[in-house]
């Protein structure tokens, strides 16, 4: 029997430093001829000990602590944080700061998204349509350097409420560059549907099925786009999201373009919630203006981040400082699933497949 057309079977690594990624994530590839058969995924490069940091600092000092655990993330963290500090304390924060947390909140998801679909657009090979949508993004960016002072630790939230306040001529401007990114949003969705080089290269590629999806317990966008209609905002409200008019965006496909397009949706669902929030923003104070002893006791709190449910643990004894602080983050749910993804997939899909689940090795390495 003739061997000649039986492919080459070798193996190659990715990683820990590659294409895909600006973090370390090594992956060991099985691959026969330009298909993968086996992958090992091995994680481990980026601990940065910074749960056990959190026990040396004080409560207040750790809402500035844990905005550094993520940047693109980096509003969800101080935000769960102080939800769970709140919680221990029975501190109650003001309707404005409710409604200003879910201002942050929102702006951070669309410019955490756009950054993701756009690297998805690089690594297709689209490079001009690459740097458009980076300019689009750029638009949200400096959005959020005018409100906050930066463009990405924005320091928005502190415990009993945020350290921020929207005046007439700052809610102004933030519609402005709304009305200006949907506009761009709307083009870019309409690119996805019909530009036949997206298409070739994200349909049907690194499929994720609902029932892996389920056993991976994958969660955020990647979920939703494999059929799983769950969302934090919407299933276990916080901030001012039971009072808003939240759209939660599904697909079935499971594929690279579902996880681009359920967050191209999304920017368009934050944008709405920001308008409203907008509109709808309550008077008074923006905080408690106090800093109260937090008790001893413990709490679990959730929120949705851009990559998906974030989840808190807090315990305090009668020191200033936590006695244990643990999250889980999107991530380290998520990058199971490329395990499934990467199967049976080309080669040169493999840092597509990867950027599809938006993975971030900073937060989940702990």
């Amino acid at each position: 029997m003739s061997t000649h057309n039986v492919p080459e079977t070798f193996s190659i690594p990715v990683g820990p430093l590659h294409v895909a990624l600006e973090e370390p994530m090594y992956f060991k590839i099985d691959v026969q001829g330009e298909t993968v058969s086996h992958i090992d995924i091995n994680a481990g490069h980026a601990h940065r000990g910074i749960e056990y940091l959190t026990t040396k600092r004080s409560m207040y000092q750790n809402v500035v602590l844990t905005e550094r655990i993520c940047s693109l993330c980096s509003n969800s963290h101080p935000q769960t944080f102080a939800m769970a500090a709140e919680k221990i304390a029975g501190i109650e924060v003001p309707e404005r700061g409710i409604y200003l947390r879910t201002v942050a909140d929102e702006m951070k998801r669309v410019t955490s998204h756009l950054f993701n679909v756009a690297l998805l657009v690089h690594l297709v090979g689209y490079e001009t349509y690459f740097m458009h949508m980076m300019q689009v993004r750029e638009i949200g960016q400096d959005m959020l350097e005018s409100i906050f002072g930066n463009r990405q630790d924005i320091g928005a939230m502190c415990i009993g409420g945020v350290r921020y306040d929207l005046d007439d001529k700052s809610i102004a401007y933030i519609l402005s560059a709304l009305a200006k990114i949907e506009t761009e949003t709307k083009d870019i969705i309409k690119t996805f549907k019909t530009n036949g080089s997206i298409l070739r290269r994200t349909k049907g590629v690194g499929v994720l099925t609902h029932a892996d999806a389920i056993t991976c317990g994958v969660v955020g966008p990647v979920a939703r786009a494999s059929g799983v209609d769950y969302d934090v905002r919407r299933e276990a409200p916080y901030a001012a999201y039971d009072r808003l008019p939240l759209v939660v965006h599904s697909l079935t496909d499971g594929d690279v373009w579902s996880r681009a397009m359920v967050r191209l949706e999304e920017i368009l669902t934050s944008i709405d919630l920001l308008r409203v929030c907008l509109r709808d923003l309550p008077g008074g104070p923006v905080n408690i203006n106090d800093r109260p002893d937090i008790p001893p006791g413990q709490a679990v709190t959730r929120s949705e981040a851009p990559r998906g449910e974030v989840i808190y643990y807090l315990r305090t004894n009668d020191t200033p400082q936590p006695e244990r602080v643990k999250w889980r983050v999107p991530t380290f749910m998520n990058w199971d699933s490329l395990r499934f993804m990467l199967q049976d997939a080309k080669v040169a899909d493999i840092a597509m497949i990867v950027n599809s689940i938006d993975p971030c090795l900073s937060c989940t390495e702990r």
